[in-house]
């Protein structure tokens, strides 16, 4: 396991954002294949909206979206489940009425080499908070509720719940004024020991990508709705 995290962590870098990466057209294409797929999951509590992203609705767009992140991060695996055939998923559309909480998309396999992640807004209005903290584990949502902790009979991809974020990085109190301004969906005290990278301001057009080991949530800036792309590669 040492191995592999020393493998993982030779290929992190910063999170960057690649401004007009996709055309008025494109964004239309992918709100298209937004529509065209079937609801995977909605999550009432969470108020979301969760479409996988199947192969063969749009292969043009498949082809684009393959190419340009391969230009931006190099050779990659897709790494986001399977569908009900065995293959591979392409990603995960989300259709948000309220914010995300803290969490890391580590994956569902410790043993693959997870790599980086991407996000491609599809809605102007929202955020995204990546914090420098990072963690080297499976897909897990971090929280203090005690009803969520409680939570052990998971279904296939969904994330474990932890707060052992808590006794990781220290005890140093969250910034108040960016908790204010960008995150009141969450406690304070459940961000003790975590500093913030980078705030995304949602662009259409653009993509955001960044290291599967980061901490990472929405903030609290959201309008009706948002609608975006999630995807998740391995090495």
């Amino acid at each position: 396991m040492n191995s592999l995290i020393t493998k993982i962590k030779e290929q992190e870098s910063p999170p960057k954002v690649i401004k007009n990466l996709f055309s008025e057209n494109e964004i239309k294409e992918f709100l298209k294949l937004y529509h065209d797929l079937p609801i995977t999951v909605h999550n009432k509590k969470q108020n979301v909206i969760k479409k996988r992203w199947l192969q063969g609705f749009n292969k043009n767009l498949e082809k684009i979206f393959n190419e340009r992140l391969e230009k931006e991060i190099g050779s990659f695996k897709m790494d986001n489940l399977k569908d009900d055939e065995g293959r591979d998923i392409l990603g995960l559309i989300q259709e948000s009425y309220a914010p995300i909480g803290l969490h890391v998309d580590g994956g569902f396999e410790l043993k693959n080499q997870i790599y980086k992640q991407t996000l491609i807004p599809l809605s102007s209005v929202g955020s995204t908070v990546i914090f420098k903290n990072r963690y080297y584990e499976g897909s897990t949502n971090f929280t203090q509720d005690p009803i969520e902790l409680g939570k052990k009979d998971l279904k296939y991809g969904q994330n474990k719940r932890s707060d052992i974020h808590l006794k990781m990085y220290g005890n140093k109190s969250f910034d108040k004024k960016i908790h204010q301004k960008y995150l009141q969906h969450e406690d304070i005290n459940n961000l003790k020991g975590l500093e913030v990278e980078l705030i995304y301001k949602w662009e259409v057009g653009s993509m955001l990508i960044f290291d599967r080991t980061h901490l990472h949530c929405s903030s609290s800036v959201i309008e009706g709705k948002k609608i975006g792309i999630a995807t998740f590669t391995k090495k």
